[in-house]
């Protein structure tokens, strides 16, 4: 039986929508420590950034999203997708020296009382550092060269990575577990996932 590359990926496509969709329902456990950061994808031929935002305690990604450009809008929209999948609100966003970070974060999370406080410019050997989601950047560079680049920007890709990573691949540092486990969203999957 000869399948094309073209029916997988509208599997991958149809398959990542659910799960998606019901991923989202679920409401992680979660630290009060997130990380944000960008990094540089290939699509298609054309440099592009991905923005990740991830929960320091449990190692749950909240959030991917692609852009062209790194502008407010774009740093607003990842962490509008990280409030809703993370169901709250930190007390700390971790970022680097981006300035786009600071206006979304007062735009997205602060109010009158400044609830998110946001700490910026760290560096790999400080105390306080981006480092776990550095590690996450890593993760998504080794599945982006084996794949030799997104195809295309809306791309079901990023999203089936990010539930891969949360439900799916045990993770050293969490002692074998994933990081929906850890979030307290054992799925009752066992070895089976």
């Amino acid at each position: 039986m000869n399948v094309s590359h073209v029916t997988i990926y509208n599997w991958i496509k149809k398959y990542i929508s659910i799960l998606s969709e019901y991923v989202s329902t679920l409401e992680p456990e979660l630290s009060d420590i997130w990380h944000a950061d960008e990094m540089a994808v290939n699509i298609h031929g054309t440099w592009e950034w991905l923005w990740n935002v991830m929960d320091e305690g449990t190692r749950y990604q909240l959030a991917s999203v692609i852009s062209r450009e790194r502008r407010v809008e774009d740093a607003r929209r990842v962490f509008q997708i990280a409030k809703k999948n993370g169901k709250r609100t930190p007390k700390y966003i971790i970022t680097d020296g981006l300035h786009q970070y600071t206006r979304a974060i007062r735009k997205e999370f602060n109010t009158k009382i400044k609830e998110t406080i946001h700490i910026r410019n760290v560096g790999f050997r400080d105390k306080t550092n981006n480092n776990l989601i550095e590690r996450l950047h890593g993760t998504v560079r080794e599945r982006e060269k084996v794949m030799r680049a997104l195809k295309k920007e809306e791309t079901p890709i990023v999203e089936g990575h990010r539930i891969y990573y949360n439900f799916i691949r045990p993770h050293m540092s969490l002692d074998g577990k994933t990081p929906a486990e850890v979030a307290g969203l054992d799925l009752g999957l066992g070895q089976n996932k």
